[in-house]
């Protein structure tokens, strides 16, 4: 990130600070919060600012690899607006995946993010091209609300990505511009000898001509999708608490002295100031506003403070969570009549129980509905506890960005197999 430093869009290292466990960043705080949320918020959404937005999100794979480095992680949670302020600036962050690379230099490493990933990564013969498919896929996400390769499971996104088939026909895009289809279908080719570069797209008429891209709103259609695929998955979050809170002490280690260890007044709960200051007793270096980030991360129903449920949720690691015994407590949980659904009504009285605001109660129902029955069934439930949250916001304190390399080479393998 040093290399990029001269990049107004690239959000900037303030200083580097190293103990015997840990190399820490201070960061360039940024308060406008993440690229979908605002667009969410905002309401009023059309081609010009989707343009725009791509004009900056491109622009930061420019000068990434002008100077040699590959980002090989862009998604839309990787992109902070500065301020909340109308005329924010939008900046790139998180280059943990990024690499340098000399031209012609192919990389095998399967990295990046199951929705983003490009078909050559799955290949695992790839070059700096990968990110010009990822900044496609976002773009295509901007102008319709919903990733263009989707499945239920991340073997299933991956067999899609390898088939390279996108829909530009279905709604929204009989409305979408000519120009805006083209620019999508450039980035999405399959072949990335054949696919554009990233000067090549700063200078397609719908980003250079301001004329090309229609002010007119996408609709409302294209928010409320947006809406649905950006949102907090509440019910996963509830859920992981509620299996972090039947584990055993073995299970949970040292975790229960950690917490006790921050909670210093004894109150149950871990407040903002207590975390600053639990932190620096473990050797932590961190800026305000990344304790406040884990604070946010943490405090499920934003109440303000952590307390112990919450604090395991956040630290456990995900393969406690996610076996079958522990799936089943929690879909019991939620499951108060025993039926085998989780309903619309009882998942609206969980919310009440984990004093959550159920503002997006039917967004989450239709996240996990597979197959559009109105309520979730357990295997439902379980699909999406084993997968990560489609939308911009499934941020834990474990923030792990690898995904299943054994789901990638499986697809992979049946993907060959149905070309022969």
């Amino acid at each position: 990130m040093h290399h990029l430093s001269e990049c107004p869009s690239v959000v900037r290292i303030k200083g580097t600070y190293e103990d015997n466990m840990f190399v820490h960043l201070v960061m360039e705080l940024c308060k406008g919060g993440e690229l979908f949320d605002r667009i969410v918020r905002k309401g009023h959404y059309s081609e010009k600012k989707a343009a725009l937005l791509m004009k900056t999100i491109v622009g930061v794979v420019e000068s990434c690899h002008s100077l040699g480095v590959m980002h090989r992680d862009l998604k839309p949670e990787n992109f902070l607006f500065d301020t909340p302020d109308e005329d924010a600036k939008l900046k790139a962050t998180d280059f943990g995946l990024s690499v340098f690379y000399k031209p012609g230099q192919c990389l095998s490493d399967v990295v990046g993010s199951p929705y983003y990933v490009a078909p050559e990564v799955l290949h695992k013969y790839y070059g700096p091209e990968i990110d010009v498919w990822s900044a496609g896929v976002i773009l295509y996400i901007l102008l319709c609300g919903v990733p263009p390769f989707w499945a239920e499971t991340d073997n299933g996104i991956f067999r899609t990505i390898l088939k390279g088939k996108i829909d530009l026909v279905s709604e929204p895009w009989p409305h979408i511009s000519d120009s805006a289809k083209d620019l999508v279908k450039k980035m999405l080719e399959r072949d990335p000898k054949q696919r554009i570069s990233a000067h090549e797209v700063l200078c397609h008429p719908w980003i250079v001509d301001d004329t090309v891209a229609p002010d007119a709103p996408l609709g409302s259609a294209v928010l409320s999708r947006l809406k649905q695929f950006s949102a907090m998955n509440k019910l996963k979050k509830m859920a992981l608490r509620v299996i972090a809170e039947r584990l055993s002490e073995e299970e949970i280690g040292g975790l229960r002295q950690l917490f006790s260890m921050i909670d210093a007044d004894n109150s149950g709960t871990i407040t903002y100031e207590e975390l600053k200051q639990g932190l620096k007793k473990v050797g932590s270096d961190l800026m305000e506003s990344e304790i406040l980030s884990l604070m946010n991360a943490a405090d499920i129903d934003n109440n303000g403070t952590i307390d112990y449920g919450e604090f395991l949720a956040a630290t456990l690691h995900m393969n406690k969570m996610e076996r079958e015994e522990n799936l089943l407590a929690a879909f019991s949980f939620f499951d108060k009549d025993g039926s085998g659904y989780i309903t619309t009504d009882e998942l609206q009285q969980a919310c009440k129980d984990f004093g959550l605001i159920d503002d997006q109660i039917d967004e989450i129902i239709k996240e996990i509905d597979i197959d559009n029955d109105g309520r979730i069934d357990y295997g439902e439930f379980a699909t999406m506890m084993r997968k990560g949250n489609p939308g911009v916001s499934s941020r834990t304190m474990r923030g792990n960005l690898k995904f299943n390399l054994a789901d990638a080479l499986q697809a992979k393998q049946e993907y060959n197999e149905e070309d022969e």
